[in-house]
């Protein structure tokens, strides 16, 4: 996947959020003062030359829905997060979370249980 820029993956969250949309629909969801309706636009066609939205044509405009889903780039990102901040260790990431009391040991006991379960 392309790497987004932040007002990319701004624009894109509100585009998960609605599925089906066009730029004055994501517009209208920011709070004022509102950013340009011209880069919000802009952001939709930089999204789609990337490969992250579709479009048709309506009347004499455009409606976009995602083609990527956002777990899937949410995966991406996790990824890249991982490899940049615990040198690709899963496992550090997993003793971060119990470290910083995000993960139970009971739950992690639990996902170990459903995964030896699921290995069978």
């Amino acid at each position: 996947m392309i790497k987004l820029s932040a007002k990319e993956e701004e624009v894109m969250e509100f585009i998960w959020q609605l599925g089906e949309c066009t730029p004055r629909d994501v517009f209208m969801l920011y709070e004022e003062p509102r950013p340009l309706i011209n880069g919000i636009q802009n952001a939709f066609q930089s999204l789609e030359r990337k490969g992250y939205l579709a479009h048709r044509q309506q009347g004499r405009g455009y409606v976009y829905w995602p083609i990527v889903e956002k777990r899937a780039y949410g995966r991406t990102k996790l990824g890249s997060f991982i490899d940049r901040y615990f040198d690709g260790s899963c496992l550090s990431v997993v003793s971060e979370f119990v470290h910083e009391e995000r993960l139970t040991e009971a739950e992690l006991m639990q996902f170990l249980a459903d995964l030896m379960k699921n290995e069978k």
